[in-house]
Formats: C-alpha cells, sequence, structure tokens
C-alpha cells in the first residue's frame, strides 16, 4: 500500500494551516466567537477530506494497467469534497446568534465558509486560488470596514447595537429606563429582573442602537449620576 504521506500532501497540509491563521488571525484580534484555532481547525479539516476524495478511493487501475488490493472500482472525487460544502454550514450556524430582532455572527459564519474553501483548494493543490482568496477575504474584512467608518457619509452609515447590563437598586429602574429612552437612538429591549438572592436588587438589561461609539462613554457617566450601580457593563454587538 502507498501512503499518502509525501512531501506533496505536506506540503498541502502546511498551507491550509498558514492561510487558514491569516484568516483567523483578523477574527481573534476583533474578537469574534470564533478565532485562530476554529479556522484554522477548518481550513486544515477541508484540506485533509478533499486529499482522501482524491487519493483514497482508487478505482480498479492506479495506471499502465495496475492493480489495486483496496480498488472499489468506483470513484467519485467530487462525493466528499461536495459534502465539505454542506457539512461548514453547521458550524457557521453555530457562530449565528439570534436576540429577539437582532442577528449577529454571519460574517464570522462567512469566513468559515471561506475558510473551507481555501483549504480545498489547498487539498487539490491549487495554492495560487488558495492565497489569492485568503489575501481577498482578509482585505474585505478589513479594508471594509475601514471605508464604512471614514468614507460612508453619516447618513447612511449602519447603526451600532450596544447592550448595557446593569446591577442596581429595583428602586431605580424607571429612572434608568426613562434615561435610555430619552438618550439612544433605538431601543430594542428593556428588561429589569429582580435578584433571587437579593430582592432589593435588580437586573436591568437594554439593546439600543447608536450612530456613535463615542457616546457610550456619556452613557456610562450619566448612569453613575443618576443612579449607584454595583456594576455597569456595555458591549458591542456585531458581527
Amino acid at each position: 500500500m502507498e501512503y499518502l504521506i509525501n512531501a506533496d500532501v505536506v506540503i498541502r497540509l502546511l498551507a491550509a494551516l498558514g492561510l487558514g491563521f491569516l484568516l483567523g488571525l483578523e477574527r481573534e484580534l476583533t474578537n469574534k466567537y470564533a478565532g485562530l484555532r476554529t479556522h484554522i481547525l477548518v481550513c486544515l479539516g477541508a484540506c485533509v477530506f478533499t486529499i482522501i476524495s482524491i487519493y483514497g478511493f482508487p478505482t480498479f487501475a492506479a495506471g499502465d494497467n495496475i492493480i489495486v488490493d483496496n480498488a472499489t472500482g468506483v470513484r467519485d472525487t467530487a462525493r466528499v469534497a461536495a459534502q465539505i460544502v454542506t457539512g461548514i454550514g453547521f458550524i457557521g450556524a453555530g457562530t449565528v446568534l439570534r436576540n429577539g430582532p437582532m442577528v449577529i455572527g454571519l460574517t464570522t459564519a462567512a469566513t468559515l465558509w471561506m475558510s473551507a474553501s481555501i483549504g480545498m483548494a489547498c487539498g487539490v493543490g491549487h495554492f495560487d486560488i488558495a492565497l489569492l482568496a485568503t489575501v481577498l477575504s482578509v482585505a474585505v474584512l478589513t479594508l471594509i470596514r475601514i471605508f464604512e467608518r471614514r468614507i460612508l457619509p453619516s447618513s447612511i452609515k449602519r447603526a451600532k447595537r450596544f447592550k448595557v447590563t446593569i446591577y442596581c437598586s429595583k428602586e431605580e429602574t424607571e429612572k434608568i429606563h426613562d434615561y435610555l429612552t430619552a438618550t439612544v437612538e433605538n431601543m430594542i429591549d428593556f428588561s429589569a429582573k429582580r435578584l433571587i438572592e437579593n430582592p432589593d436588587k435588580a437586573k436591568i438589561s437594554s439593546t439600543f442602537e447608536l450612530s456613535h461609539k463615542n457616546v457610550m462613554n456619556d452613557i456610562y457617566k450619566k448612569l453613575a449620576e443618576i443612579c449607584t450601580p454595583d456594576s455597569v457593563t456595555m458591549q458591542e454587538l456585531n458581527d
């Protein structure tokens, strides 16, 4: 039996590892749900499955009428590769989160999809396609973000979604609700739950949209003025 581990296969696997690293690095630096390890493993796994689909199922003859011992008689190299396209959807779906009308994580799911395609390109030895796809993907993730922030006029920029979580006295709930309603541009949800361990305290959660991220600093300072919160946590929700 001829083993597949040779210089060509090693190069394909290392290329998939390296390009998966480059694509995952951008997601890691922007603190997304799927980062370096996920993208590397998806890219490397797609490469392995593609190599197996090419070399793992030989036909009756390997060439020059040589009979292969483990030949199956059927060879469809696209069958395993096609399942990669379908299977990556399950991993991508795990990065997409929905909270009421909000859907986040779509861009990360798309990068996992691209990572799998890059791994498949490495698996068939098309390093030029794999490298170009990686460069273009990283460019889209970084340069388009800069384009949106610096070039697009404010009138058509998409508002950013933020979530604030406040632990405070139960009596201060209405005061906080009134302030946020008057301050934020679009309040998507607001909830106040009494803490079981301390009925006099409440956990307030609110999700809203803002056109300018700097407003969050003002909101944080104002919350400290109108109430005495035990803690305030603010988070930007994006892809």
